[in-house]
């Protein structure tokens, strides 16, 4: 797929679901940004960078942690998730908002102590470019953590993608579940140069009240939400009803529980200087 296209499908997709997106996900992602969170052991007084930040609930988070001298800026190729994110602020937040793309950070060397990335990785189509400039923006000493989904056959609300994919083309991300599988993205983190590379596997349940809110956190308010925007009534309702059979066996009272998995990696830049991920440094 051509990774401009993918950049356009991520930014306008995120832009359609920015309104949905915290209703839908809020809660069920917060296990995994908890813990990569507490790999990435933020102290006060650091400067963080979180990539693909979307409402900025990780930045906000990590702005308290390093408070009150550290400093966070958050970033997203989705100019409605920025949005978003800068309204959620408060004033004397120290934290600051720009649209940006995770392979081109627009930043010195050495910018920064500490890169968070939750749940972003995989709509980027170049993960290891993207990884290589978080590794570049850290100072010496630094270190990264990011969270992906797990494999996909642990995650229980994975057909949405072949159901989407069935009535129009999305390609929201090809590759969507390949970091999660196997030590990938432990492997990717190394080849970016990072060292003491730990990677965490994280077992848990997407909870969903009822249909509606299972519904708008798959087609609203997550990846699928511009193939969404393009069906018609007809094609809506049918692929909402494949989706519903999908996760009925996870149904628990009027609402569900499907299971899901998460990998949290967390790696540092060398305090010596760099190493040349190419392996010539």
């Amino acid at each position: 797929m051509d990774a401009r296209l993918q950049r356009r499908i991520q930014r306008y997709g995120w832009d359609l679901a920015s309104g949905d997106y915290e209703h839908g996900w809020r809660t069920q992602l917060r296990p995994a940004q908890d813990l990569m969170l507490q790999l990435a052991a933020l102290r006060p007084g650091e400067r963080v960078l979180d990539v693909a930040c979307g409402t900025g609930i990780v930045s906000l988070a990590a702005a308290r942690a390093v408070a009150p001298d550290g400093r966070v800026v958050g970033v997203d190729l989705a100019e409605a998730m920025v949005d978003a994110a800068i309204a959620r602020a408060c004033p004397g937040d120290a934290v600051e908002f720009q649209r940006m793309d995770a392979e081109a950070l627009s930043f010195a060397d050495a910018s920064f102590d500490v890169v968070l990335s939750a749940l972003g990785l995989m709509y980027v189509p170049d993960p290891a470019a993207a990884l290589r400039e978080q590794y570049r923006v850290l100072q010496p000493g630094g270190r990264a953590a990011a969270a992906v989904w797990g494999a996909r056959d642990r995650c229980g609300w994975q057909a949405i993608f072949g159901i989407v994919d069935r009535r129009v083309r999305s390609e929201v991300c090809p590759l969507f579940f390949r970091l999660g599988t196997g030590p990938t993205l432990a492997r990717e983190f190394a080849a970016a140069g990072f060292v003491e590379v730990r990677s965490e596997r994280l077992a848990t349940e997407l909870v969903y009240a009822d249909d509606e809110h299972a519904l708008v956190a798959a087609f609203r308010g997550g990846p699928v939400a511009l193939a969404n925007h393009r069906f018609d009534g007809a094609t809506r309702a049918a692929a909402e009803d494949e989706y519903l059979a999908s996760i009925a066996p996870f149904r628990h009272g009027g609402g569900y529980r499907i299971p899901g998995e998460f990998v949290v990696v967390v790696g540092g830049k060398p305090a010596g200087g760099d190493r040349d991920p190419g392996g010539r440094g």
